[in-house]
């Protein structure tokens, strides 16, 4: 399946080599300005080639709207967004056209489909969460409406983790970094994995502020099970913490319990959600990253025909997909929450008549 949402959805075409990618999206309310510096903007903080922190491909990801505005405003059909590939370099994955790369998709999608686009992966190439990240802007100028941020950054490369989170420090950082005293620490790691051709594993924090109570569809559309699923979704996630997550397994009930009072919840180890519907406190959750799979050093592997032997890849990779893939689980957060905003709106009888009844 290539779509993702219920009443806010949004699905993506494109591959990683071919003329373009991009993204067609519904249940975009009519009257929405459509910012398309702030779309190119979350774009631009994608956007590979910048540091050598990134992959060395040189994309502008240039956004172009296809349909569903008019004079600057959402028409309430749907949006279709194209970005167009300029930086393909095909050949240098000839090299591994009839082979496995070890990490990879490879493997899994020719067994799956039995046809295999080895240029740079082709639709289970992380090119395509550019898509993602376009489609997760829209749905951010329409919490921007509602006063609801969301905010992303790395806690964690590694295995060295923050001590602190500041979530306005990521924009003075090149790896989006949330503790300025861990910084330099963490670019250092990255760089030696980059040097010995290798590459490293990281964590993504992603924090939203101001969602409203009542967020959530149970039992089978819960928040915080669509907020897993969009962050396993994304390229190189293996893993996916809500509030305390995996700590709280360790707790007793008694330690493990928000209390609360007249003024509201005395903490927020839930993260913001209970029984799956947000509770009014910061959404909180961890994303885990991989090392990327895209290392320049001799690795093991088969052929289509299960013939053995040994390998070097070409190309031009991440050595930390976190840093860049913070970004896009910011975005598909926003997606998530755009999604349950409209599908909360007949609740209660009584949001109906407001619509519907008022003078």
């Amino acid at each position: 399946m290539n779509k993702f949402g219920r009443r806010f959805s949004f699905s993506t075409f494109g591959e990683s080599h071919g003329k373009a990618i991009g993204c067609l999206i519904d249940g975009v309310p009519a009257g929405i300005k459509l910012d398309m510096d702030f779309i190119q903007s979350e774009l631009g903080r994608r956007r590979p080639g910048q540091n050598s922190f990134a992959t060395a491909r040189k994309e502008g990801d240039k956004v172009e709207i296809l349909s569903g505005v008019f004079e600057g405003l959402s028409t309430g059909t749907p949006i279709e967004l194209v970005i167009f590939n300029e930086d393909q370099k095909s050949r240098d994955y000839e090299n591994i056209k009839e082979i496995f790369r070890p990490g990879h998709a490879d493997f899994t999608y020719y067994k799956k489909y039995g046809v295999r686009d080895y240029r740079g992966g082709g639709r289970s190439s992380a090119r395509e969460t550019a898509a993602r990240v376009a489609a997760g802007a829209v749905a951010k100028l329409i919490l921007s409406e509602l006063d609801i941020k969301v905010s992303s950054g790395v806690c964690e490369i590694g295995g060295v983790g923050a001590d602190d989170l500041n979530f306005s420090y990521p924009v003075q950082s090149p790896i989006y970094a949330l503790d300025p005293d861990k910084d330099k620490i963490w670019q250092e790691m990255i760089l030696k994995a980059k040097n010995s051709h290798n590459s490293i594993g990281g964590v993504a924090q992603i924090r939203v502020q101001n969602a409203p109570v009542g967020l959530g569809e149970p039992i089978y559309y819960k928040l915080d099970a669509l907020l897993a699923d969009a962050m396993m979704g994304i390229n190189g996630v293996k893993a996916v913490e809500i509030g305390d997550g995996i700590e709280a397994a360790k707790t007793l009930g008694s330690q493990n319990n928000d209390q609360i009072s007249k003024d509201g919840f005395l903490s927020n180890k839930s993260g913001g959600i209970l029984g799956g519907i947000s509770n009014g406190e910061d959404i909180d959750l961890r994303v885990y990253f991989k090392p990327t799979p895209s290392i320049f050093m001799e690795q093991k592997t088969i052929d289509k025909d299960g013939n053995e032997m040994d390998f070097s890849l070409k190309g031009r990779h991440d050595p930390c997909i976190a840093v860049r893939g913070s970004v896009v689980a910011e975005s598909m957060a926003s997606l998530v929450i755009a999604d349950m905003l409209l599908l909360n709106m007949s609740s209660k009888i009584e949001n109906l008549k407001k619509v519907y009844l008022e003078e």
